[in-house]
């Protein structure tokens, strides 16, 4: 039987105490293919008040009970991954392999690793005569996006259970399918009851009160920076600690000594991932001013290799873009590069040719894009790229760094040392070097307005915990 139109709180699944309904779009075809129920605050006052019961109980488990049921949950994911897949495939429109081989399987990298993390972690430390306790800081609220819907569900609930944390969840409004099936693992796993609760809403009716309830102990929010603005204000009345991963323009900087087609071509394909919906999508490519020409035409080649259709293909490489609203947003920022002067590489405004419906956008390269430009600044969200020229590191580097955000970067070169210089001067939270594999144990989080906290592994154990210091403890 369907949950989609419950809320699982408590152990069990129940209907909204004021119901209300929202479709839900599949992108490929622009149609509703199920509704889920959305909250209000009495549906989050029952959650918040279960995760709140059953904190005391859950906060003196053994580090070797919440790894059981760590690797239980573990368990049960891979059992339903296939179901996750076909989820997020259609809710968001990505590509069924791409589902597959990236969404759904991020959701079980992170677990994988916060259970390696949480085997190796230690809670207390003695300094001298004092003895440092690391404890759970109590109810947790979870504000997950569409774009990566188990990789962001998975990076803040399984950390905050290995710390002990009780939790509330709200999934995106516009994927959610994906959450209700996670909320079926975390019951069939055997969660105790109280220990994960989730609530479908939108972000004023159900993120904003959670952010602001009193009895909500910290907030851990991924989305835009407008939206985590408001969460943090909201978070602000009560002196919770807030956790934010929000937007990003990261640079791409190809120094003259790298492969220069590989590293092009690379980062095109980088920058069109997910639909170019990741916030750490290398969207401004760098590039030396005398090889400016070159690089548009081998990221010419690169984009118009990517097949765009059916998300339900084995073959197709870029699915829709998740919404309506997204859609116009990114044709809006298209037209802006035009007439601000860029120079149209490949794509532009409009689906592809082929396709009459669907949020489908046409692979872009943008050349010729100067700093200060709508689409060198503002977070795009979409297949577009846009190539930038400079001169020399310095130069690069002083591009790369004139944004307010500042998730992540990247440097390609054929010298590791000249790569690390330039690496070490880009001020992002993640900088990649020569597209390396994801690495779900490094740091993942943001300078400047793409947020605090870190998450992954170790890291996101730690922000789900308080630090006491135990004086006098003794030798």
């Amino acid at each position: 039987m369907s949950n989609h139109l419950n809320f699982f709180i408590d152990g069990k699944w129940v209907a909204p105490v004021v119901p209300a309904t929202l479709d839900v779009i599949d992108p490929s075809t622009e149609e509703a293919y199920t509704k889920i129920s959305v909250g209000s605050k009495a549906d989050v006052d029952r959650a918040v008040a279960a995760a709140k019961a059953a904190f005391p109980a859950f906060s003196q488990t053994s580090k070797a009970e919440r790894l059981k049921l760590l690797k239980r949950i573990l368990e049960v994911y891979n059992e339903r991954y296939e179901d996750i897949a076909q989820a997020v495939s259609q809710e968001m429109g990505a590509p069924i392999t791409w589902a597959r081989e990236a969404q759904a399987w991020a959701g079980r990298a992170h677990m994988e690793s916060t259970i390696k993390a949480l085997e190796d972690y230690e809670f207390s430390e003695k300094r001298g005569g004092t003895m440092v306790v690391k404890e759970p800081i109590g109810v947790c609220a979870l504000i997950t996006p569409w774009n990566w819907p188990l990789n962001q569900i998975v990076c803040k609930v399984a950390p905050a259970i290995a710390a002990g944390c009780t939790v509330v969840l709200k999934p995106s409004e516009i994927a959610p399918i994906s959450g209700i099936i996670f909320s079926e693992v975390m019951e069939a796993a055997g969660t105790p009851k109280g220990v994960y609760n989730m609530v479908n809403g939108t972000g004023p009716d159900v993120g904003q009160v959670m952010a602001g309830h009193p009895d909500v102990d910290m907030v851990s929010f991924t989305g835009s920076t407008r939206a985590g603005i408001i969460v943090a204000k909201t978070a602000a009345e009560t002196v919770k600690r807030v956790a934010q991963e929000l937007g990003g323009k990261s640079a791409n900087i190809v120094l003259p000594d790298a492969d220069f087609e590989a590293a092009v071509r690379k980062g095109v394909n980088a920058c069109f991932g997910n639909s170019g919906q990741s916030c750490d999508a290398p969207t401004r490519m760098l590039v030396p001013a005398a090889r400016h020409d070159e690089a548009l035409t081998i990221a010419k080649k690169a984009a118009e290799a990517h097949k765009v259709g059916d998300p339900r293909s084995e073959e197709t490489k870029l699915g829709p873009v998740v919404s309506n609203i997204q859609f116009d947003k990114i044709q809006r920022l298209i037209e802006a590069g035009i007439a601000e002067g860029a120079t149209l590489v490949t794509g532009g405004p409009g689906r592809p040719e082929h396709l009459n419906r669907g949020y489908y956008v046409r692979p872009t390269v943008f050349g010729h894009v100067t700093p200060g430009m709508t689409i060198e600044k503002e977070e795009i969200f979409g297949p577009v790229l846009s190539v930038i020229s400079y001169d020399d590191d310095d130069d690069a580097v002083k591009i790369a760094n004139d944004t307010v955000y500042g998730l992540a970067a990247y440097v390609q070169s054929g010298d590791i040392d000249h790569a690390r210089k330039v690496a070490g001067r880009l001020r992002a939270g993640q900088v990649s070097i020569n597209y390396p594999e994801w690495d779900t144990f490094a740091p993942f989080g943001g300078y400047k307005q793409s947020g605090n906290g870190r998450e992954y592994a170790d890291w996101a154990i730690h922000d789900f915990l308080e630090i006491k210091g135990i004086i006098g403890y003794g030798a």
